[in-house]
């Protein structure tokens, strides 16, 4: 594609060079350039590409786009001066694969927790209904039924164009997209053209990189605000900050919720560790998820279901043979008589949720045994809160690693130590190896006990002193409980 093409609609405020070059690729990896590149310096949060614009050029980059103006002498290729390079990467990206965002319906979801979860079965529900359909998700990419791995919660800019065309290019005609609030502070989703924006709620997280609630409130409202008039924007009103995401939004405002008369509602009729009981618009459904934060998730998937024009008898029909989201209260009970759990839940909200619903479904009277870390490098303030959950809704605790990254475990189990109440300390341990911490839950769980080991859920890894580790909570768990 030429370069001149490509820069439409930038706002561009300076040029230098020939702008009819041929670009085969934009990229804005100084180690992924090759020849005939178009090269873009972001100022990232670790490292500033601008540092190594002259090794692009010397990788084959034909044409540089920069935020900072080049000197006389760096014209041996073209450059392009913008205000934002960042803003200018997503533009773009969107331009050079086709704006296949036009091409399908395009639904982004974001909040705090469910997003993986909504954006997953929305997805299986479209491909349930005879549709074919795109997911992009922590968990996974899908096209239709092929899988790929995903890196991000929302990838970079390029990825997602990438990922769009292709399932444009395989007859998808939806897509289901996670929006994380780090996507779009970094203009990850400019130049999309959404069809649909959901919120589902908002709690303490990510407190790390946004500084205070109002940065991460205001990052998400960012996305509702961008909705075209054409799209709907579905918010939870069971939470206070939805009503909040619809000030100043274009789109056509549409609410949800269990506790709150609104467009949508659904009501929680039974709730079992194999599923619930719900009715929606009249009609009882059985779900094969527990809990009433998945009780919230099926009635946003109806509802987004329905504004994107389904009947509700399509939609109520599929809605009973969804299975769980991997890691997401993925559930099995050993040969011994004990339940295991494994659940993503890493924030204070999450946990509360999931332990919450153990309590409702445990019918047997077992003990609660609960594993639980907190990430390294990241928002310390909800360390003791989540200590504190864990201890008050459990009946033994164990305080344990969960991606230290570049931390001292033993801090990190400090810092939780300090929410646990004097009075519950006594049925609280710590145990920094995960695997340790996991293998004595099962050592000491009895019959008809139920064991939640929280915080990673689907992951495989383990980050530990900049190193990425295979774990995986669920093979340790069951491998574990065989034996116990």
């Amino acid at each position: 594609m030429k370069l001149k093409r490509i820069i439409e609609g930038l706002e561009i405020t300076g040029l230098y060079g020939d702008e009819n070059l041929d670009i085969a690729r934009i990229t804005f990896d100084s180690r992924d350039v090759r020849e005939g590149d178009l090269f873009v310096a972001i100022r990232g949060t670790k490292a500033d590409g601008h540092r190594f614009i002259e090794k692009a050029i010397l990788s084959g980059a034909v044409a540089v786009v920069s935020q900072e103006k080049p000197t006389p002498e760096e014209h041996s290729v073209s450059r392009i001066y913008v205000s934002d390079s960042r803003r200018a990467l997503a533009l773009m990206a969107s331009t050079f694969y086709g704006h296949p965002s036009r091409e399908l319906q395009l639904v982004g979801i974001t909040g705090t927790n469910g997003k993986t979860t909504i954006a997953t079965l929305l997805h299986e529900i479209q491909m349930l209904m005879g549709f074919k359909a795109g997911l992009l998700s922590t968990i996974q990419v899908l096209m239709g039924k092929e899988s790929l791995p995903a890196t991000h919660t929302t990838p970079d800019p390029i990825q997602i164009n990438d990922y769009l065309r292709r399932m444009v290019d395989a007859g998808c005609e939806y897509c289901f997209m996670e929006v994380s609030s780090h996507a779009i502070d970094q203009d990850r989703t400019e130049g999309l053209e959404f069809n649909g924006g959901v919120f589902t709620n908002l709690t303490r997280d990510h407190l790390d990189y946004h500084k205070d609630f109002k940065a991460y409130l205001e990052a998400k409202k960012r996305f509702f605000d961008h909705l075209p008039t054409n799209a709907f924007a579905l918010v939870n009103c069971d939470d206070k900050n939805g009503k909040v995401m619809l000030q100043n939004c274009h789109a056509e405002p549409h609410l949800y919720g269990l506790r709150s008369l609104c467009e949508f509602r659904g009501k929680l009729v039974e709730m079992h560790l194999e599923g619930s009981s719900m009715v929606i618009d009249g009609n009882e459904v059985w779900i094969k998820l527990p809990g009433r934060f998945n009780a919230a998730n099926l009635l946003c998937v109806y509802a987004v279901s329905k504004l994107l024009g389904h009947h509700s008898d399509d939609i109520l029909r599929v809605m009973s043979q969804v299975s769980p989201v991997p890691g997401r209260f993925e559930a099995f009970h050993s040969e011994k008589g004990i339940t295991g759990i494994v659940d993503y839940a890493h924030t204070p909200d999450a946990l509360k949720n999931v332990l919450d619903t153990i309590e409702e479904v445990n019918v047997s009277g077992g003990e609660i045994i609960t594993v639980v870390g907190a990430g390294g490098n990241r928002d310390r303030g909800k360390r003791p809160q989540m200590a504190r959950i864990g201890a008050e809704a459990s009946h033994k605790l164990i305080l344990t690693s969960d991606n230290p990254r570049d931390e001292d475990p033993e801090s990190i189990l400090d810092d939780m130590m300090e929410g646990i109440p004097a009075g519950l300390k006594e049925r609280t341990m710590r145990i920094a190896s995960r695997e340790e911490a996991i293998r004595t839950a099962c050592i000491i769980a009895k019959k008809k006990d139920i064991i939640l080991v929280a915080g990673k859920g689907h992951e495989k890894t383990q980050e530990i002193a900049g190193k990425k580790v295979a774990f995986d909570d669920m093979s340790l768990l069951k491998q574990s409980l065989k034996g116990a």
